[in-house]
């Protein structure tokens, strides 16, 4: 298994492309400088009215399942 840790700063008005189903992946870059794609639905439960802020980790398996989705504390 391996973990990425990432940051996002997505704004409400942007997420609410994710949300809708307009845009069904989200992509980023991890820490270490490689690129990182998901599903946006992963990040529902961290959306505020401001949208997903913060830094987050990632774990997927060796066929690159994505595990889980953590937000880290601040």
């Amino acid at each position: 298994m391996a973990k990425l840790r990432f940051s996002l700063n997505i704004p409400a008005t942007e997420y609410k492309r994710y949300y809708s189903g307009a845009a069904g992946s989200v992509l980023t870059v991890a820490d270490n400088g490689q690129q990182l794609q998901f599903p946006a639905a992963e990040l529902r439960r961290y959306v505020s009215r401001s949208g997903v802020h913060g830094r987050f980790e990632i774990e997927f398996d060796e066929r690159n399942k994505l595990i889980r989705l953590d937000r880290l504390a601040k």
